[in-house]
């Protein structure tokens, strides 16, 4: 690929969501795009119309000449992605695996719509799935339900069996499971286990100062219960399951890049693309404010290299002068930039989960540090 010589002096793409479709089939009462403050997806089409497909492949086509990326990540999200229907999604694979052949695909989905179909096709574009269960039935059940208050747990389930099966270890690409730490530990992580995930991505409740998670009131809370699961996980280290919290927090204390933009300081070159074709932010910022992820661009009228560059300057990452005194910033980063929120400050001010975070991270350090060295003293 040409035209390296000619790109603009910054950070290139490095990851694409893309929101095909802007409505879900369950009605979680934790959702962050229905349930928080940011309401904007009311006034966004259904579901992403074939011109705005293929105006973002003409995006993607041009950015990757004009940077020579050697590759690029697109996240096929929502609400619900699956919803878009089998030849939904096809179009949307199909078209920008044309405009970019080196795409990395990968899917955020509920689990519920998986089919045959639709795993043959994620079969053809390599598209990596990631599936949203809160553990076992009850765990899951808890939050995860229709709108007429039936649980989930049971479809979701037979989704990831599909999964399960031997023909799709390429494309199962693991579990998101959001903590309620109402829900025993123990329990979850045997639940998660059960369906033998490659990978299991832990997920804070999104809330910050102006509007705290559910149980802020109770001191390391979350700390204690992300504690036990480490420590079984850590134990046990059960075959294929990584758990990315964990993984990221110890590459972390080595100087290690991390794996997600919750530690380490923000990671940039993310860009979120909603049905109607608007640039945004995080999904995560929509706990904060109403237009909380917005930028005011879009794919019509702007580039790729415009909405980066419009984000260095509108949304810098800056820790606040607690968070730059702390012992552990170089391992959490400040946390999630949506945690850090509140309606006087802004984003100057320390996680909301601040001290859970000092509190599981140290554990973590001291139990890794105590292997280490025990290690040391037998080689000797």
């Amino acid at each position: 690929m040409t035209g390296a010589k000619n790109a603009p002096v910054g950070m290139p793409l490095r990851q694409l969501i893309l929101k095909i479709h802007s409505r879900c089939n369950l009605s979680c009462d934790y959702c962050y795009v229905y349930e928080s403050i940011d309401q904007s997806w009311r006034g966004r089409p259904t579901t992403m119309a074939p011109a705005t497909i293929e105006q973002i492949a003409r995006r993607i086509d041009d950015h990757a000449h004009r940077h020579d990326l050697r590759d690029l990540q697109v996240v096929l999200h929502g609400g619900e992605p699956l919803l878009a229907g089998h030849d939904g999604v096809a179009a949307a694979l199909s078209a920008i695996r044309g405009a970019f052949p080196a795409t990395r695909f990968s899917m955020q989905t509920n689990g519920i719509l998986l089919d045959e179909r639709f795993l043959a096709l994620l079969h053809e574009y390599g598209v990596r799935v990631g599936v949203s269960v809160d553990g076992g039935q009850a765990a899951t059940d808890r939050h995860r339900r229709y709108a007429n208050g039936r649980g989930s747990y049971d479809r979701i389930a037979a989704g990831i069996e599909l999964l399960m099966r031997p023909e799709h270890a390429e494309i199962y690409g693991g579990l998101l499971c959001t903590i309620d730490i109402d829900n025993d530990p123990d329990e979850v992580l045997e639940g998660l286990l059960g369906f033998r995930p490659p990978r299991v991505d832990l997920l804070l409740p999104h809330g910050n100062w102006t509007n705290p998670p559910p149980h802020h009131d109770r001191p390391l809370a979350y700390a204690r219960w992300l504690i036990r699961v480490f420590d079984r996980w850590y134990d046990q280290r059960p075959e294929p399951t990584r758990i990315r919290m964990f993984e990221s927090i110890i590459a972390r204390l080595f100087g290690l890049p991390s794996q997600t933009e919750a530690f380490g300081g923000e990671q940039l070159g993310i860009v979120t693309v909603e049905t109607d074709g608007a640039y945004e932010q995080s999904d995560a910022l929509k706990t904060t404010a109403e237009g909380g992820p917005a930028t005011g661009l879009s794919v019509t009228g702007h580039s790729f290299d415009d909405v980066l560059e419009h984000l260095a300057v509108a949304a810098p990452y800056r820790l606040s002068q607690q968070c730059r005194s702390c012992p552990v910033v170089s391992v959490c980063g400040g946390g999630l930039r949506a945690h850090r929120y509140a309606e006087e400050t802004g984003f100057d001010n320390p996680s909301v989960y601040c001290q859970d975070l000092l509190a599981l991270i140290t554990h973590i350090g001291d139990r890794v540090r105590a292997d280490l060295n025990n290690a040391a003293v037998l080689a000797q």
